[in-house]
């Protein structure tokens, strides 16, 4: 069992309903496991405070189907309950183009349900429609008959004479009505120009987080949904990549300092529980607060974030971003993802046309704008580089609203488009040689040989 929360579309409060039912679930004291489909960070921030377990990212496109698997194998078998919330609408993935992909709907909810084989609640946003929810409903259901539908969760419902209409519309489907949340104006997280406000920015999200739970006690149907939400042992074993991590944590251990605070804190846990399966002990510091990187440490990584939303308090933290500076140029191994390489710049310039100086490690700007670059990239490196060799092909995602004011001369990836050939760029930074900065967000559970790759640098830097 276990069950996948779709929407019928984006923005009908998949990401409300998961919350909802994780916190009411925690209430009850149940162990949860919580998984997320796509390359989200935002969304895993909000289920792991509620959980208190990290939030797994369930990509095909950055991973791979059977990676899907063994993450979801592994980590469902170690709570009661589970629970995995899809991404846009159910069927909206990405169409034919490359070679890893198989089906129109690649990468989509519906397809992360049938690779799992979990039966799927709908969430349908009734604000505006009363009879013909039905319609909606029925084509959900027998669109693809290879899903099965479990039933549907009624959200923004406006009175109890909206919700008689919606039950007599749904009624001849013979579809469970497993949850109706009626509109609520008491109950709202912040988003801006990346999506929700991540949860280290929210001083009242316990309160929020208090609100849902009290929902949720009374808005589903939980007679229903607990055995459906049961976690079920899956038969898992760990895989010849796991093994030869295990193999190499023997060797001599490497001290990482792994930046997150408010600016940065994009990092799929599976990246982190690489790192330290491989014999890399993590420390976590702050480039917002700490008056110099961590002591004694033979690497860094800077994921992503919202460094231009601090930008002023990064700048004003000169020690920092000196010591920063002085350590790549020693030739301390570097990966910087998005938001940390905006901060390995010379300055950002943030919306308000505002000039704040970084690290100055790249001889380049980045510049906020209302431009969204976003999607996922095929990406093939250009030369030997910290991370990967040449000609290794590597899959990310792209998700920024700021551009460089100068381009790399001898760029790390040439990118193209994951759904289609189109070709989007060169991209990435690799001088110094020690450092990996670039747009582009990897997950490295298909790619073991990306983590052992810096690792074995920093054992050499030390």
């Amino acid at each position: 069992m276990t069950l996948v929360i779709a929407g019928e579309r984006s923005g009908v409060g998949k990401t409300t309903v998961t919350l909802t039912l994780l916190a009411s679930l925690r209430r009850r004291d149940r162990l949860v496991q919580s998984f997320k489909v796509g390359p989200d960070y935002i969304d895993p921030m909000f289920h792991q405070h509620v959980t208190g377990r990290a939030c797994r990212n369930l990509d095909p496109v950055l991973t791979s189907e059977a990676y899907v698997q063994q993450c979801f194998a592994r980590h469902s078998q170690l709570s009661e309950y589970a629970l995995v919330e899809g991404v846009m609408g159910l069927f909206d993935g990405i169409g034919h183009g490359q070679e890893k992909q198989k089906s129109p709907d690649f990468a989509s909810t519906a397809h992360i349900a049938r690779l799992l084989n979990l039966p799927v609640v709908l969430v349908i946003d009734c604000s505006r429609l009363s009879g013909s929810v039905a319609a909606i409903a029925h084509g959900y259901q027998s669109f693809d008959p290879r899903l099965k539908i479990a039933g549907v969760v009624l959200n923004r419902v406006g009175s109890d004479r909206h919700l008689s209409l919606l039950k007599d519309s749904l009624e001849a489907l013979q579809l469970p009505i497993l949850g109706v949340l009626r509109r609520q104006d008491n109950i709202t997280i912040p988003d801006r120009h990346l999506g929700l406000v991540p949860t280290a920015e929210l001083p009242q999200l316990n309160a929020l987080i208090d609100r849902l739970a009290d929902l949720g006690d009374t808005c589903f149907d939980w007679q229903r949904l607990l055995p459906l939400l049961k976690s079920e042992l899956l038969p898992y074993s760990p895989t010849l990549r796991e093994a030869k991590a295990t193999s190499l944590s023997s060797s001599s251990p490497v001290r990482i300092a792994i930046a997150r605070d408010r600016a940065f804190n994009f990092y799929y846990q599976d990246n982190l529980d690489l790192l330290q399966q491989l014999g890399a002990e993590l420390v976590f510091w702050s480039p917002l607060e700490d008056a110099d990187i961590p002591k004694d440490v033979q690497g860094m990584y800077f994921g992503g974030g919202f460094p231009e939303v601090f930008a002023q308090q990064l700048a004003e933290n000169t020690s920092v971003r000196d010591a920063v500076k002085t350590a790549i140029l020693q030739g301390m191994p570097t990966v910087a993802e998005c938001g940390g390489l905006m901060y390995l710049c010379e300055q950002i310039i943030d919306f308000e046309g505002k000039s704040w100086s970084m690290a100055g490690v790249l001889p380049t700007s980045a510049v906020m704008g209302g431009r969204l670059t976003l999607g996922y990239r095929r990406a093939v490196a250009l030369q030997d580089n910290l991370l990967v060799k040449a000609n290794t092909t590597v899959y990310g995602h792209e998700f920024h609203r700021s551009q460089l004011t100068l381009t790399p001369t001898q760029p790390l990836f040439e990118t193209s488009r994951y759904d289609c050939e189109e070709n989007m760029e060169c991209e990435g930074w690799g001088l110094p040689a020690n450092v990996h900065a670039s747009y582009m967000h990897l997950h490295w559970g298909e790619s073991g040989e990306i983590p052992q790759q810096f690792l074995k640098e920093c054992r050499t830097y030390a």
